[in-house]
């Protein structure tokens, strides 16, 4: 049997037609994968499932969305993401947590947040990507497991490919890019690539 190559994943917790769009289109701009089946609201394939096309993507990093829709607690996208964090053939480089204001909000700690004009805080940010009041946490709708696995580096940002018109696809979705450039460099990913070419 031939060893599986260990993949760099980011793990998105948002998985509408916006994510979808923006996810791939930052993907391309980086040099990434998108996972676009990983897409739903909720997320409709198993973590099994993503996993097998998870390693089955040529190059890194891969990008992963995941979607509760509101479930409260751990929902489908919830449940995939903890089979594909915690996978031996994948390294997760980190997570970009996206706000919500569903009625059945959760929260989770982040180490940074990025507003809508792609400025660094140390407040979370709402749907809108306008700061808000709390120091070091996002309200989400599928933000409950992060804290629960081991993730290196979490970003929060407002609502991917939306954000009051900042971050739309027409825009370059700069938010969106903004925050998967932040985990690669934090996580010393591009640094690493460096060392081999």
């Amino acid at each position: 049997m031939v060893e599986k190559k260990q993949r760099k994943v980011i793990l998105i917790t948002d998985g509408d037609e916006h994510a979808k769009q923006a996810v791939e289109k930052v993907a391309v701009d980086i040099g990434g994968r998108c996972i676009s089946h990983s897409w739903g609201n909720p997320s409709h394939v198993s973590g099994e499932e993503l996993v097998e096309m998870i390693l089955s993507t040529p190059s890194d990093p891969v990008l992963v969305m995941f979607d509760d829709c509101g479930y409260q607690y751990e929902g489908p996208g919830e449940r995939a993401m903890r089979v594909v964090a915690t996978d031996p053939n994948i390294e997760v480089l980190g997570a970009i947590a996206v706000a919500s204001s569903t009625h059945s909000c959760e929260w989770t700690k982040v180490d940074i947040s990025i507003d809508r004009y792609g400025e660094l805080t140390e407040y979370g940010v709402d749907k809108d990507g306008v700061a808000d009041m709390e120091i070091g946490r996002i309200n989400g709708d599928t933000v409950y497991i992060l804290d629960q696995l081991d993730i290196p580096f979490i970003v929060g940002i407002g609502d991917i490919g939306k954000m009051a018109g900042l971050d739309t696809l027409k825009k370059g979705c700069p938010v969106t890019k903004q925050a998967v450039n932040l985990i690669l460099e934090r996580s010393g990913y591009r640094e690493s690539r460096k060392g081999k070419s």
